[in-house]
């Protein structure tokens, strides 16, 4: 399919169901972690009503559009031209009759969206606090990578307004984060009612963390056994091929 790039852009085959996706050569391009995180939320109910919060070029909500039965996902990026890759890329899935996108700053969502009228939020917000580690001199890398313009505090708040009761957030983030996590989601009146740690391999501790939060639901926390990305060899384990679907 013939599709108008603008300089410094590609097209990823996604290798799922035929989906595609542009992103910048030189930008924040999507990991393993969007890829997991679409996996662990493909239990979405059928006609749900989905936000995307901080979508990027759209990885999440494209995956969950051919992974589920959703009815609509609104993917929310404060990035002008990372909005508008995203944008081009559902159009070129010719998933426009599902995925729409708002460039937006997610704080002001709820002056925009209707409150208490989703049933579900996925996000693979910015790991580290805008006060630590080494910066990225790519502005965009950095509001990927960064708490630049919204921290968990925000993502927090605005999904536990926007979510109806019992509605359900889907989050990756880092282990050493989690404190704030659990501080910041009983302040919003959310609890975390599953999580995944996801390990390098079976030698290493885990580096990302996969959660299920519900919007005033009980106190039981289902920790889910752990999940390995890499065989001792540098292979792929075969929960990851079958993620990716490149299982044999």
């Amino acid at each position: 399919m013939e599709f108008e790039l603008k300089p410094d852009e590609r097209i990823d085959d996604l290798e799922y169901k035929g989906l595609k996706i542009i992103q910048n050569k030189n930008g924040f391009c999507f990991g393993i972690d969007a890829v997991c995180l679409s996996d662990f939320a493909k239990e979405i109910p059928k006609g749900s009503k989905v936000i995307d919060l901080g979508t990027g070029t759209g990885i999440l909500g494209i995956l969950l559009c051919k992974k589920t039965e959703l009815k609509s996902i609104i993917g929310v990026e404060i990035q002008e031209e990372v909005y508008d890759m995203a944008k081009r890329s559902v159009k070129l899935n010719n998933l426009e009759d599902k995925f729409s996108l708002i460039n937006e700053d997610i704080k002001n969502l709820d002056k925009k969206l209707e409150l208490q009228s989703f049933d579900a939020i996925v996000t693979n917000p910015p790991y580290k606090k805008n006060d630590t580690g080494l910066k990225n001199s790519n502005e965009y890398k950095i509001i990927s990578r960064h708490e630049v313009m919204c921290n968990i505090e925000d993502i927090i708040k605005i999904s536990g307004k926007l979510l109806k009761n019992n509605g359900k957030l889907y989050m990756v983030h880092r282990p050493e984060r989690i404190k704030d996590i659990i501080v910041n989601l009983d302040k919003y009146k959310m609890q975390i009612k599953e999580m995944r740690f996801i390990h390098p391999n079976i030698n290493k501790k885990p580096n990302m963390v996969l959660i299920k939060a519900v919007k005033n639901g009980g106190d039981f926390l289902n920790v889910q056994a752990p999940l390995f990305v890499y065989n001792e060899d540098g292979t792929y384990t075969d929960e990851i091929l079958n993620i990716y679907n490149k299982k044999e």
